[in-house]
């Protein structure tokens, strides 16, 4: 295989990957807490042997989440809450702890916090947040402060993590291979959720874009295998 092929497979491998990102993107537009995200490329160089030559290939070098904030909707919910500024809502799943923008929550048989998939909303101490039985009037402070008819029961924990260092996971949950630290001046807002941050008419342009640049580099190996061949042919008639 020539070295011009080796190049372009390369960067096929790497439109592959934005091209699925795009297009996950795009599915989630609707989702409410989604965090847009795309892959980070760098060139990757390697010199020939015997000659003085190198040889360019694309490196995929990680995942961006984009950090923007999405829209807030008003629901009226008691226990929908909505992060107003940077931060994630830290939940606990069988796999471990999992962030989320995802504030639609609610309350289950044990009088535990929980997301719909059932995983526990933990506090800013890592512990779980209960809701005592039989309270009536339950209000959530911008600060995260949870208060059941007037008397404090918890606080809802607001982290952030780099956005370099998130990994995507199912159910709207992001993993994060680096330390998470807590928010200092965490604000939310009770009543609201947040929508995705993915504006669809941009990704569209996104996806033509690099489906166009697939194509290209589709050619560019077709035509490198015609070269090739027409080479060898034309050694076999010698």
């Amino acid at each position: 295989m020539s070295n011009a092929v080796y190049t372009a497979l390369s960067k096929q491998a790497g439109l592959m990957k934005e091209m699925n990102s795009i297009a996950n993107n795009i599915a989630n537009a609707s989702t409410a807490g989604y965090r847009r995200d795309s892959f980070v490329f760098s060139e990757y160089v390697q010199r020939l042997e015997s000659q003085d030559q190198s040889l360019s290939q694309t490196n995929v070098a990680g995942r961006f989440f984009d950090a923007t904030p999405g829209s807030l909707t008003r629901t009226g919910a008691t226990f929908d809450v909505a992060i107003d500024g940077d931060g994630y809502f830290l939940v606990e799943t069988p796999r471990g702890e999992r962030l989320t923008r995802m504030g639609s929550f609610l309350v289950d048989a044990e009088g535990q916090l929980v997301t719909h998939d059932g995983n526990r909303v933990l506090g800013d101490g890592g512990s779980p947040v209960a809701i005592p039985a039989g309270a009536n009037n339950i209000t959530i402070a911008p600060d995260g402060t949870i208060a059941a008819d007037g008397a404090p029961v918890g606080k809802i924990g607001v982290v952030t993590a780099s956005p370099t260092g998130l990994a995507r996971e199912g159910n709207n949950l992001l993993r994060s291979d680096e330390d998470y630290q807590p928010v200092e001046f965490a604000s939310v807002r009770q009543g609201f959720i947040e929508e995705s941050n993915v504006n669809a008419v941009i990704e569209v342009s996104r996806l033509i874009e690099v489906q166009r640049a697939y194509e290209l580099n589709q050619q560019l190996m077709q035509d490198e295998d015609e070269r090739i061949k027409k080479t060898v042919e034309a050694m076999r008639r010698r």
